[in-house]
């Protein structure tokens, strides 16, 4: 079994915003492996089918980014899952935009998202995909203000492709594990 978790804030405010990549690409997942994310659950919206076999849980928690961490738990314990098994997905503002980083485990890098997750799992190690945001031109905008900003037209359409780049690593995460899908994703 794998729960893949997106990461992102509720509602139509935040829809197109630069914080919701983690949901557009459990979207775009949703999509590919015919999986309606529409239950609510886990302090969460999910969506559970099958690819080759095993179980797939799709996942975009309601909590807002900063207790993203609740979600998270309350679906690890339910589905009695190993942490190796989750992969989240979510933005990062220290890559420049359109580039992925797929990790086995590592810190929160200042994203209030994966700090609530790391701080309840009480671990580091678990799988995260990591979908590059860039920066504000400098003195342009608080980050606050970027992140929960709208992607412009120009950086719309790296984001769509970045979105199924993603979706792809998230694909091969599930059929050859994340060791084996980092050495291929990061290469991009």
């Amino acid at each position: 079994m794998k729960l893949i978790i997106g990461l992102g804030n509720p509602g139509s405010k935040y829809a197109s915003t630069r914080h919701n990549v983690g949901f557009m690409v459990i979207d775009y997942l949703a999509g590919i492996l015919d999986i309606s994310v529409d239950r609510t659950k886990f302090k969460s919206l999910i969506g559970e089918g099958f690819k080759n076999g095993e179980k797939i849980v799709l996942a975009k928690p309601q909590t807002y980014m900063n207790l993203s961490g609740e979600a998270v738990l309350d679906m690890v314990h339910w589905y009695k899952i190993d942490l190796k098994d989750i992969l989240v997905i979510y933005d990062d503002m220290d890559l420049p935009l359109g580039k992925l980083r797929l990790r086995i485990k590592g810190g929160a890098g200042g994203h209030n998202g994966m700090k609530s997750i790391i701080y309840l799992a009480q671990s580091e190690e678990f799988p995260r995909l990591r979908i590059g945001l860039g920066r504000p031109e400098a003195g342009n905008l608080e980050n606050i203000d970027f992140v929960l900003g709208k992607l412009s037209d120009e950086e719309a359409k790296v984001m769509k492709e970045t979105i199924k780049e993603a979706g792809q690593a998230v694909l091969a995460v599930i059929d050859k594990g994340a060791e084996q899908a980092m050495n291929e994703v990061n290469k991009l």
